[in-house]
């Protein structure tokens, strides 16, 4: 299939089922290692980026148990039930010893699944850090060509450094649990200060330590505010301030709270022109981060560098030389 076919099965509407096989098709060719696979995917993406920019885009992050696929599922019937369409990107762990991934959120979001107006896509994040997988900007662009309304980032779940994802979406929400934590806790994860929007869930579990989390996390964001974020604002109308909200997934009870919290975050955001500098920002950056990737990729494929690099790994792994020096004769075989 050529890029021009390609673009135009992904951009039409008219055949569902040929657009979700374009799609998946796109974004394999997306995720692909191959040099001539990656000029197409390249080739494909500027075809594509006129019809995208259009999605809501949302990341959604927690650790792992906090309920994050049946968060998005609840989310995502909710918003299909009001005419929207939805598409999810899910980031599942590569294991570090197979390199396997089980990619099972499809699986948990068995309803949503189903839908017609709903896309989802696992993906393995395959040892990329920051809870996201490499080409993730690249598939969220392929879901906005696509027409999808809304596009859900769902990180891998793994702690407290998973910010990639705020990086690449317009509002990044976090997902507690009821006692996870007291106040300091919630200070010193790294997420806490990047989050838009903290979704206590499972509070139907224990309503009350639902509520004292709620009160412990918003007095936090209160000063992570006041020092942090420069996105985020205290008590200035003109712009956003974080908060915390409580719901059930499981029940589907404050889903719709979540939803107005969103398109009033949203709202706010595109009329004081964060939105669209805060889109600006991650271009630039996505921009850069492929420019480290590529530098990367062309050192290890340097003839002086493969020539030398056994050497100077049986040099450190022995001890006759620190990896300091052994890194700094690899940069100068490359420079000369």
């Amino acid at each position: 299939m050529s890029v021009e076919e390609r673009v135009g099965a992904i951009v039409q509407r008219t055949q569902p089922a040929v657009q979700r096989r374009a799609m998946a098709k796109a974004i394999t060719l997306l995720e692909s290692t191959r040099p001539d696979h990656r000029a197409q995917a390249d080739e494909m993406l500027t075809a594509l980026l006129p019809h995208t920019g259009r999605a809501f885009r949302l990341g959604i992050s927690g650790v792992p148990g906090v309920g994050k696929s049946t968060f998005i599922e609840a989310l995502g019937l909710h918003l299909i039930a009001q005419g929207l369409r939805v598409a999810v990107l899910a980031i599942d762990p590569s294991s570090t010893v197979s390199g396997g991934s089980i990619l099972g959120d499809k699986t948990r979001m068995e309803q949503l699944s189903m839908q017609e107006s709903a896309y989802i896509r696992p993906s393995p994040s395959s040892g990329t850090l920051g809870g996201v997988a490499e080409k993730t900007r690249e598939s969220l662009l392929v879901c906005e060509a696509a027409g999808y309304d809304v596009v859900i980032v769902e990180t891998v779940g793994v702690g407290q450094s998973e910010t990639a994802v705020q990086g690449m979406t317009d509002m990044f929400c976090v997902l507690q649990l009821p006692n996870a934590g007291d106040d300091l806790q919630a200070i010193k994860k790294g997420v806490m200060e990047l989050a838009d929007l903290v979704v206590i869930n499972k509070a139907d579990i224990d309503p009350h330590a639902a509520t004292r989390a709620q009160a412990q996390i918003t007095s936090s964001l209160r000063l992570l505010s006041m020092h942090g974020n420069p996105e985020h604002a205290h008590h200035d109308a003109a712009l956003w301030q974080p908060r915390v909200i409580t719901l059930s997934a499981l029940k589907s009870e404050g889903v719709d709270d979540f939803w107005a919290a969103v398109s009033e975050f949203r709202q706010l955001q595109t009329a004081n022109g964060r939105l669209a500098a805060r889109r600006e920002r991650q271009a630039l950056a996505w921009m850069w981060e492929r420019i480290d990737y590529g530098l990367k990729q062309a050192f290890r494929q340097h003839p002086g560098v493969r020539a030398l690099l056994p050497q100077m790994q049986a040099d450190v792994a022995s001890g006759r030389i620190a990896a300091s020096t052994a890194a700094r004769n690899l940069l100068a075989a490359q420079a000369g």
